[in-house]
């Protein structure tokens, strides 16, 4: 009231144009001192006891089913609670409309939240920080430097011919797998779309393979592909235990850092490689046309142990991005033969008469799109994302959330939500293609929004639209066994809780 009282009198002394504009910020700066008493405190948030959520959490459903826990949360609790976790006190915000207000408000350095076990494997090793585990400006310097060469849709095309030569070979592994068996079927499927992936983006960091389609897997390729399967299971593992836990029951955290130690090393062998050959080829007077991510990391001032971070981070990004949107495409128009027809003949009408599709063809494959958006909706890769806002207090539905408070956004509840989209565990791909469904623009984003977005996105979109695309070219793709339903589990990822097995027959 004393601002009221001191700043009135002065108003109506001013000239009507200069008063309207003092009355407008009077009316904001009472207006943000009501609506600021008139807010809620995390004390007044629903939520378990912390208990019941540690009950829920290791032994009602375990770590593999926490997407079902956001499901269950929102369904008890409404679209935002409270769980606590030992120390840890966690937001869940379980709406669109709510998880826009938290992005919004952000700020220049977004902050996910702490990979706890991450950073203390990398101070342990004295590694640096790379793409998914910096913060701050150091986040900021080297997202600018990738955003370049990945983000950029004229520079991700330039792709495609890598890309293209990784998914002949694939083509070929089919082949040769489905001749295993009399029936065409070939067993978890997932597997070898895991060593797609990584060959896949090896290719585009490397400019070279890496063996992962060959007949026989090289060694250390298949030792680096089990180190990033176990590094994944044990994350979520060390991160909810406490530290000194580690020293009662060390083989989690002894497994988690050799499987760390195994993916530094590997990485560290390509891109010494990689630059071993490139100074050479300036030795001889070549032109270096720096094209992939290993060069241009390199010269872009970064020490080497930011480099050796950064790609080692950057092989693990797309991996599962690639292999479970794969898996799940082909397991979901298994048994929906109509749409895969569909889909079919929407690729050969694009490529008219060709069988490898480039990136500029799948401007004209709008289902294409669709599919893959709803595979994403259904399974998103990360079920569930996390900010910290550090730097100030935010609200959020009516409540006061004060800084440095890690902050869930449940986006398996929302792209779940049944006010979101009709029929919400249906695949559904046609919903994409009319705007007579309302979601919210924040109701399924499976690669995040604004800076902290996944940056590999457009590489790895491309990469299973080339995929896709050849895959039905050549095989019409059937159900191995009848009513065969996989149900996704919580690995850190989003993942199949079992093997995906189907029937290739060749066209």
């Amino acid at each position: 009231m004393s601002f009221l009282k001191e700043m009135l009198p002065r108003a109506f002394r001013m000239s009507g144009r200069c008063m309207s504009s003092l009355l407008r910020c009077v009316d904001s700066r009472w207006s943000d001192v009501i609506l600021h008493n008139e807010l809620k405190t995390l004390d007044e948030m629903p939520g378990p006891s912390a208990a019941g959520f540690i009950w829920d959490l290791l032994f009602r459903r375990g770590l593999t089913r926490l997407h079902q826990l956001q499901v269950e949360g929102r369904r008890q609790y409404g679209p935002m609670w409270k769980a606590k976790f030992g120390p840890i006190l966690t937001v869940h915000v379980a709406e669109p409309e709510l998880i826009e207000q938290v992005l919004r408000q952000e700020g220049q350095h977004p902050m996910r939240s702490d990979l706890s076990s991450w950073k203390d494997y990398r101070q342990l090793r004295g590694h640096g920080y790379g793409l998914l585990t910096a913060e701050g400006e150091e986040w900021q310097n080297v997202r600018s430097v990738l955003a370049k060469h990945m983000l950029r849709p004229k520079s991700v095309e330039s792709y495609d011919g890598t890309l293209n030569s990784v998914v002949d070979d694939l083509i070929e592994k089919l082949k040769l797998r489905k001749r295993e068996n009399s029936d065409g079927r070939i067993n978890d499927i997932s597997a070898e779309f895991y060593r797609f992936g990584l060959e896949g983006i090896s290719s585009v960091l490397f400019e070279s393979r890496i063996g992962c389609l060959d007949p026989v897997i090289p060694v250390e390729t298949e030792r680096f592909i089990q180190s990033i399967n176990s590094m994944f299971v044990m994350t979520l593992l060390t991160m909810a235990m406490p530290a000194w836990l580690h020293r009662l029951f060390p083989k989690p955290w002894d497994t988690f850092c050799q499987s760390w130690d195994y993916l530094f090393h590997f990485a560290k062998l390509q891109i010494d490689q990689r630059l071993k050959e490139e100074s050479e080829r300036m030795a001889r007077g070549e032109k270096i046309e720096g094209r992939y991510l290993t060069y241009y990391l390199s010269q872009a001032g970064m020490s080497m142990k930011s480099v050796y971070s950064n790609v080692t981070e950057l092989l693990l990004a797309g991996v599962d991005t690639i292999s479970s949107t794969l898996s799940w495409s082909l397991y979901e128009l298994s048994r929906h033969p109509e749409i895969q027809n569909e889909l079919r003949a929407e690729v050969l009408s694009a490529l008219n008469g060709r069988i490898i599709a480039k990136a500029s063809d799948v401007t004209a494959m709008p289902l294409m799109k669709a599919v893959i958006k709803e595979i994403l909706r259904l399974y998103p890769v990360i079920p569930g994302n996390a900010r910290v806002i550090p730097d100030k207090d935010i609200k959020v539905g009516g409540y006061l959330i004060p800084r440095n408070t890690l902050i869930t956004l449940c986006h398996y509840a929302t792209s779940h939500d049944s006010k979101q989209f009709s029929e919400p565990e249906e695949f559904i791909p046609h919903r994409w293609l009319s705007r007579s469904e309302g979601s919210h623009p924040y109701a399924s984003i499976p690669f995040g929004v604004g800076k902290r977005s996944c940056i590999g996105r457009r590489i790895a979109e491309l990469e299973v639209y080339l995929a896709l695309s050849r895959i039905l070219v050549h095989f019409t793709v059937e159900p191995a066994e009848e009513n065969d339903r996989v149900n996704p589990m919580t690995r850190t990822l989003l993942v199949p809780e079992r093997e995906i097995n189907l029937r290739f027959i060749e066209r």
